[in-house]
């Protein structure tokens, strides 16, 4: 497994400077990025039992387990993260958590997405889930640089998605920022949740769409065309659609110039599509190619825990696989903050107020 020093040691990127400087993160689930001693803390209280009980053991037990090439497989890994998310306690406290760590790896915005549906095998309600999630990202985020919005999830293989749905928009005042729908995309196309969906656009609400990670364009198809996905979990299976040509130089098939024309943004996870086999290694990623092709890329962790991974790990191993420096990750932040689901008078405050002041002063970017 590689670390962030592993990185730092192989390249010449400042791995301390990309740490320091402004981030913002749009597709990162709170059940796969609890601190391990966190696990197994939760656990002892709740009676849960996990493989290990040891804090290192169970680090790696998390990411061996994730690393199969494989989205269904990677799935069954929340099973532990959240078997120990079931009280109102913990759900504060991993929340929190999720906020400080955050905020230490340089991250001013972040909106973090869970499912609250997973949350009421104890017998909470899906409000009182929201609440404590709502109420642990308020107090962890307090006195620290940073900003969380949170999204709502329905997962694709239930049926509870137009509940969820009215969950996230009765609790848009209250720190929800939008809807989601996550869980393996094969057998579950996203249209099977297009009231869901046609609901939150009667509402004025925001939505993302997970497509485009284990299954290709036609996911992306459904989620834009027929759903209106107005962001693209992950995304990347949009490369299907693009031909290189022997000289080098790229064609995009009908929908991938639609993405692109229309600046629909791409939630892209390298280390997380490596661990599921949508990508064979970071340098092989096509983030690579999109990037280069001008798509609207943003840069994300999706599960830190599953794949040992934070925002500056993600940059350090693409700026060292590709070449790039601080301009790609500047453009990255500011792309990722255009996209974000708060209002524009905000996303403008913090481009103009936090983010484009760094990279100028400190890389003249």
């Amino acid at each position: 497994m590689t670390t962030e020093t592993d990185v730092s040691a192989a390249s010449t990127v400042d791995v301390d400077e990309v740490r320091r400087a402004p981030k913002v993160l749009l597709h990162d689930h709170l059940d796969g990025g609890l601190r391990p001693a966190t696990v197994i803390d939760l656990a002892r209280q709740s009676g849960y039992e996990l493989p290990t009980f040891d804090e290192a053991e169970l680090a790696t037990w998390m990411v061996r387990g994730a690393s199969r090439l494989d989205l269904t497989l990677y799935l069954e890994t929340f099973a532990h993260t959240v078997g120990v998310m079931q009280s109102r306690d913990a759900l504060y406290r991993v929340a929190a958590e999720c906020a400080e760590d955050l905020a230490s790896d340089g991250i001013v915005y972040a909106e973090i997405r869970f499912a609250p549906e997973l949350h009421v095998e104890d017998g909470l309600s899906l409000d009182e889930v929201v609440e404590a999630v709502l109420a642990g990202f308020a107090d962890g985020s307090n006195d620290r640089p940073i900003r969380i919005g949170t999204l709502v999830t329905a997962m694709r293989h239930a049926a509870r998605s137009l509940e969820i749905a009215e969950l996230a928009v009765r609790h848009r005042d209250d720190g929800v920022v939008g809807f989601d729908i996550a869980g393996a995309e094969a057998g579950n196309p996203p249209t099977r949740h297009l009231d869901a969906f046609q609901y939150v656009q009667r509402e004025n609400f925001h939505f993302t769409i997970h497509a485009g990670e284990a299954y290709g364009p036609p996911s992306i198809w459904e989620a834009i065309q027929y759903c209106g996905a107005e962001r693209l979990g992950h995304g990347v299976r949009i490369f299907d659609d693009i031909t290189q040509n022997a000289d080098g130089s790229y064609e995009l098939g009908r929908l991938a110039s639609f993405v692109r024309d229309r600046r629909i943004p791409l939630e892209v996870c390298p280390t997380s599509n490596v661990h599921t086999g949508a990508a064979a290694s970071i340098a092989e990623h096509p983030i690579g190619a999109l990037t280069d092709l001008s798509f609207r890329v943003t840069m994300n962790t999706d599960n830190r825990l599953m794949s040992a991974t934070s925002m500056t790990r993600e940059f350090c191993q693409t700026m060292q696989a590709f070449g790039w420096d601080f301009t790609q990750v500047r453009w990255m932040t500011v792309n990722a903050m255009k996209s974000a689901f708060i209002p524009f008078d905000e996303r403008l405050e913090l481009i103009e107020g936090t983010i484009k002041p760094w990279y100028l002063e400190r890389h003249s970017v």
